[in-house]
């Protein structure tokens, strides 16, 4: 409990107040509610129903008609991380605070980062969830609002970590949900042509996601990739120490040399005058520049590269290319890849591999950025042995054929994919088609529990749906 009275000395009472909610919908008995304004609603409107929840106290731009203290204030959005921040006395100060972005890896080199680490002492926010050893909670978006993050934070405090390792999405930058916070460390992996329908324009959306090299604590570092084209912005950006990792000769962490095995990548570092020879459970070119951004994250706060190193052999990252067990002479492979880069990447992957044909299973997610469908379906079609089955991901309120005829939208002519709808559908039919070392690619939902579909959430995960397709076929 937290009396509001220590926050607002203005109000003429104690209110002791259990949580902040921002949905009048979560409202308990004791919290207070911040009515914030989103792009389609205003949360003015939901006074009245937040205090029949149970809504003890009011934060409020304009008035309303309650029976309960409320707070005014210039702007409800600016003053919900100024509120979070107060009430759960600061948690991110007492935290080593590290942020990554970027079109493509984030989830990994983040989860990279906090497995380095130790998940005993380091939370991780990001697209899988919220966790640690002593905590676990889910959220709804990749980077979450203010009142939840700082909640986290101190959840985390209370678990025990020192550190804590956050994916921090263009978009959150662009509306502040982490206003506020300042970090020890951040890192952008890469950036392509994403979410313009979000941030209007490519540079926009490069802008935006620089922002988070504006945010650093004193004597921070910020991370940028000097193989990526958007390098300079980020530079640029930055209100930090700035190191570099890359191939390029003067990056201050190179990758010297890549070797892909079947289940496994030898790679050789360079860092200060010293070669490191790493033996990695990733595979991927894109795997060895994020486990390059981890490394040279954790080198900058202190880390010892020896120590670093050891740990390697242990990572994994869950949903992002997982190589399912058969018991057969095909193969099928799960990832998170919803980017026409991130497709790129894994179908380069797949070509490093024993594997002929790839049966490539996707979709898109509704009513975000239209404008790199076409370009994913063509990035299929066009790429050597390779067969596309289009589907629905997360389609929303959109038709998923509509999404569909925008994936295949610059593929006419080509006789290399089909859609089917139904995404269990698809993977069984992806699954059916294969011959011997053919490979399925089932795309863009990795390890996630649920499809969004017009009437609400479904249970459903690509994995299980394979391996449910994989016994299907085997007879079991």
């Amino acid at each position: 409990m937290k009396n509001l009275k220590d926050i607002y000395p203005q109000l003429e009472q104690d209110v002791f107040v259990k949580d902040i909610k921002t949905s009048s919908l979560e409202i308990e008995e004791g919290d207070v509610f911040v009515c914030t304004k989103g792009y389609s609603a205003d949360r003015h409107d939901y006074a009245e129903d937040a205090v029949k929840r149970g809504a003890k106290a009011l934060i409020i731009s304009r008035e309303v008609n309650v029976d309960v203290p409320c707070v005014m204030v210039e702007d409800t959005n600016r003053e919900l991380p100024v509120l979070a921040a107060k009430f759960y006395d600061h948690p991110d100060r007492k935290l080593t605070m590290i942020g990554i972005t970027g079109t493509d890896g984030k989830t990994s080199t983040s989860t990279m980062i906090q497995q380095l680490i130790g998940t005993d002492i380091c939370g991780y926010i990001g697209t899988n969830g919220v966790y640690c050893d002593n905590y676990e909670a889910d959220t709804p978006n990749t980077t979450p609002d203010a009142d939840k993050l700082y909640c986290f934070l101190d959840h985390f405090v209370s678990a025990g970590c020192k550190y804590v390792s956050m994916e921090v999405s263009s978009e959150a930058l662009m509306r502040d949900r982490t206003a506020g916070v300042l970090f020890d460390a951040a890192a952008y992996t890469n950036v392509t042509s994403e979410h313009i329908n979000i941030h209007g324009t490519f540079e926009q959306y490069v802008k935006d996601k620089s922002k988070l090299f504006r945010k650093m604590k004193d004597n921070g570092f910020c991370i940028v990739n000097t193989d990526d084209p958007q390098c300079d912005v980020f530079v640029k950006a930055a209100e930090g120490t700035v190191r570099s990792y890359g191939k390029k000769e003067d990056a201050d962490l190179r990758i010297c040399s890549i070797v892909q095995n079947t289940e496994s990548t030898d790679i050789v570092y360079a860092y200060e005058g010293k070669e490191y020879k790493v033996h990695s459970p990733l595979l991927g070119e894109f795997n060895v520049y994020n486990l390059a951004a981890a490394l040279l994250v954790l080198l900058s706060l202190g880390f010892d590269m020896e120590t670093l190193i050891s740990r390697v052999d242990g990572l994994s990252v869950d949903g992002r290319v997982t190589m399912l067990k058969t018991d057969a002479d095909y193969h099928v492979m799960v990832d998170y890849a919803h980017t026409p880069n991130g497709i790129e990447n894994i179908l380069k992957l797949a070509d490093t591999l024993p594997v002929k044909r790839k049966v490539v299973v996707i979709g898109a997610a509704g009513t975000r950025d239209p404008y790199k469908r076409p370009l994913m379906g063509k990035t299929i079609c066009d790429h050597p042995d390779t067969y596309g089955i289009f589907t629905y991901e997360d389609p929303r309120n959109e038709d998923p054929a509509d999404i569909c005829d925008d994936l295949t939208r610059e593929i006419v002519g080509y006789d290399n994919y089909e859609i089917i709808l139904d995404r269990r559908d698809a993977i069984e039919r992806a699954v059916n088609m294969l011959e011997k070392d053919d490979l399925a690619l089932i795309l863009g939902k990795g390890n996630e529990d649920e499809e969004i579909l017009k009437d609400g959430p479904i249970e459903f995960n690509d994995i299980k749906v394979a391996y449910e397709m994989i016994a299907k076929r085997n007879g079991k």
